[in-house]
């Protein structure tokens, strides 16, 4: 299965995006837009941030647990990992974000 950009609406009409991998799990999920269109500018933002590895913020949540935040050149956040059980998956996820979001579909849900 390629990895894609899944574009999904929420129950209170936002809409968002989860980058998967090949394997089908998250990697990545957005902020919450008002239009479909403004979530494929979030994707596209996406696509042109994360061959930077500056645009990633490496995070430890109130647990304790890593987690990244993919930001834009503007410093805005455009989308965050789950938690990973250590700062090394961590780095795996942030490599296959880096590997996967140029070339990645996008598919609605």
């Amino acid at each position: 299965m390629p990895a894609a950009f899944r574009v999904s609406k929420s129950k209170d009409g936002q809409f968002y995006f989860v980058l998967t991998a090949e394997n089908g799990e998250p990697l990545l999920t957005s902020e919450t837009y008002t239009t479909k269109a403004a979530a494929q500018k979030g994707i596209r933002s996406v696509r042109e941030n994360a061959v930077t590895d500056a645009r990633f913020l490496r995070k430890v949540s109130t647990d304790g647990k890593p987690f990244f935040v993919l930001i834009a050149a503007n410093r805005e956040p455009i989308g965050k990992s789950e938690t990973y059980s250590t700062p090394a998956a961590m780095e795996n996820g942030i490599v296959a974000v880096r590997r996967v979001a140029p070339s990645a579909t996008e598919r609605d849900t």
